[in-house]
């Protein structure tokens, strides 16, 4: 509980730089309820005999808005950059930031979501426990789509609006290497 109350307080402070860095006032993206619904997943990935013939996390980005991980020291965390895996390497006491897909969405892709990937390992276990906010309850029967202080003319939207409810379905209802839930929703 101690863990949860201070990682809603770190995250209230990152979406308020977040906000900040796309132009609007600090309070933006929490008002919009963003920092809100907060689920915490840990993984317990055991060690592999034989890590090159399985994989702990397959590739994806995280549908979410933003996504906090604590890592202990052993790696595995992967980021896909240029069609190239970089290991993200375990910091003590640190913790990774990922932007997810509705983020993006959000900011009409000022922020991306990024790709990434859990290896199996031969060493372990690796644990890692994650964060990951999805936005407030009330935001799931309203219009979703890029904020409107971001579109112009000369900027205009990436995405079609829809219904948050939906996505969720669609993100829980596809299958594991299928077309990922953003891409429908580009224009």
């Amino acid at each position: 509980m101690e863990y949860n109350k201070h990682i809603n307080i770190l995250a209230e402070t990152l979406f308020e730089l977040l906000s900040e860095a796309l132009g609007l006032q600090p309070d933006h993206l929490s008002s919009m309820g963003c920092n809100k619904g907060c689920s915490i997943v840990s993984h317990y990935y055991p060690p592999c005999p034989e890590p090159e013939l399985t994989l702990g996390l397959r590739k994806h980005a995280d549908a979410g808005i933003m996504a906090l991980l604590l890592q202990n020291h052993v790696t595995g965390l992967q980021v896909l950059h240029d069609d190239l895996w970089f290991d993200v390497h375990p910091t003590r006491g640190g913790l990774v930031v990922n932007i997810g897909d509705l983020l993006q969405i959000l900011s009409n892709d000022k922020f991306k979501s990024v790709k990434h990937r859990v290896t199996a390992n031969r060493v372990g276990p690796r644990i890692s426990v994650g964060c990951f906010f999805s936005g407030h309850a009330d935001m799931l029967e309203e219009p979703f789509g890029t904020m409107k202080e971001l579109i112009s003319e000369t900027n205009p939207p990436r995405y079609k609006e829809f219904v948050l409810k939906e996505y969720i379905v669609k993100v829980l209802s596809s299958p594991i290497d299928s077309k990922p839930a953003i891409d429908y929703y580009k224009l």
